[in-house]
C-alpha cells in the first residue's frame, strides 16, 4: 500500500491472548505500519495492561500510541501517567474523553476530551504526538452535527496534531465530515479508522454501541449469510476492500485498522490493495 497505515490493538487479559497478540502483531509489522495504537479501558481500568502492551511494541521497534482517557482522572494522575510515558519513550498519545461508566455523573477534573488536550500541552509541550477521535457520522452523545464538530474544533485549537475516525462504511460521511472540517480552518489529518467485517454478530453489538451505522444493504447480507461464517468474511473482504480503495483514490493522509487483534483480515485487505 502507498498510504501510510496503522494497527490497533487492546490488551489481553489472559497469557493466552498475550501470546496470541504477539503472533498478530509480527504479522501486521511485515506491513511496516506507521504506528500501533493500544486501547484503554473505560475508567482506565486496563491501564497496566495498556502500559505493559505498550511497552512491548516499543521493544519490538515499533513506534507505539497510547490511548489516553480522562474519565474520572485527576490532573496527579494523569501527570504522573504522562511522565511514565515519557520515560518509556512514547511519542504519541490518542487523546479520549473515555467511556462513562455507567451510573457515572461528570467526575474527574476533565469533562471533555478537550481539557485533557489542554492539559497535556501545558505540562509537556510538544514531547507528544496528540491524536484525536473524530465522528464522521456524529458522536452518539453530541446534541447535533454542528455541535459534534464544534467540540472536535475545540480538541484541535487546544492543540491536537490529527485525527483518527470512528469506523464506518458509507465513505461520503467521512468526505463530507473533512469538506466541514476544512471549511472551518482546521488543517489536520484526519485519518480514517476501519473495521474489518469479521462476524456479524460481534459488528452489530459494536455498531449499536458506537453509533457507527451500518448500512442497511450489508446489515441484511449479513443477515443472509446465517452462520456460514466463510461467506460473511468474503463478504466482509469485498466490503472493506471497497471502502478502503474510493478513500485511498480521494487521497486520504492514511488508514487506521481496528483489527480487534487479530492479523487475517485486515492483511488481505492490504495485500488486495497493494499493486501488484
Amino acid at each position: 500500500m502507498n498510504l501510510p497505515i496503522s494497527f490497533e490493538f487492546f490488551p489481553p487479559k489472559t497469557p493466552e491472548g498475550a501470546q496470541k497478540l504477539q503472533q498478530t502483531r509480527q504479522a501486521l509489522y511485515a506491513h511496516q505500519p506507521e504506528f500501533c495504537s493500544v486501547t484503554f479501558g473505560a475508567g482506565g481500568s486496563t491501564q497496566e495492561g495498556t502500559f505493559g502492551t505498550v511497552k512491548e511494541i516499543l521493544e519490538e521497534g515499533v513506534s507505539a500510541a497510547c490511548h489516553f482517557s480522562c474519565v474520572g482522572a485527576t490532573k496527579a494522575t494523569v501527570r504522573q501517567q504522562l511522565a511514565q510515558l515519557q520515560a518509556m519513550g512514547v511519542k504519541r498519545l490518542v487523546a479520549l474523553r473515555g467511556d462513562l461508566p455507567s451510573g457515572y455523573g461528570m467526575g474527574g477534573e476533565f469533562h471533555y476530551a478537550s481539557d485533557l488536550v489542554t492539559f497535556i500541552r501545558a505540562e509537556t509541550g510538544n514531547a507528544f504526538h496528540i491524536e484525536v477521535a473524530a465522528y464522521p457520522e456524529i458522536h452518539p452523545q453530541a446534541k447535533s452535527a454542528d455541535a459534534d464538530l464544534q467540540a472536535f474544533a475545540t480538541k484541535v485549537r487546544a492543540g491536537a496534531n490529527s485525527a483518527i475516525t470512528q469506523y464506518f462504511f458509507n465513505a461520503d460521511a467521512y468526505f463530507r465530515f473533512v469538506d466541514d472540517v476544512q471549511k472551518m480552518g482546521l488543517d489536520v489529518p484526519v485519518v480514517p479508522g476501519i473495521m474489518p467485517i469479521t462476524s456479524s454478530t460481534q459488528l452489530m453489538r459494536f455498531s449499536d454501541a458506537c453509533g457507527a451505522e451500518i448500512p442497511r444493504w450489508i446489515r441484511l447480507r449479513l443477515q443472509g449469510f446465517g452462520d456460514d461464517t466463510a461467506s460473511i468474511k468474503s463478504f466482509g473482504l469485498d466490503v472493506i476492500t471497497d471502502l478502503c480503495e474510493q478513500l485511498s483514490q480521494a487521497g486520504v493522509p492514511g488508514i487506521h485498522f481496528y483489527t480487534m487483534n487479530q492479523a487475517a483480515a485486515t492483511t488481505e485487505i492490504i495485500r488486495r490493495l497493494t499493486p501488484a
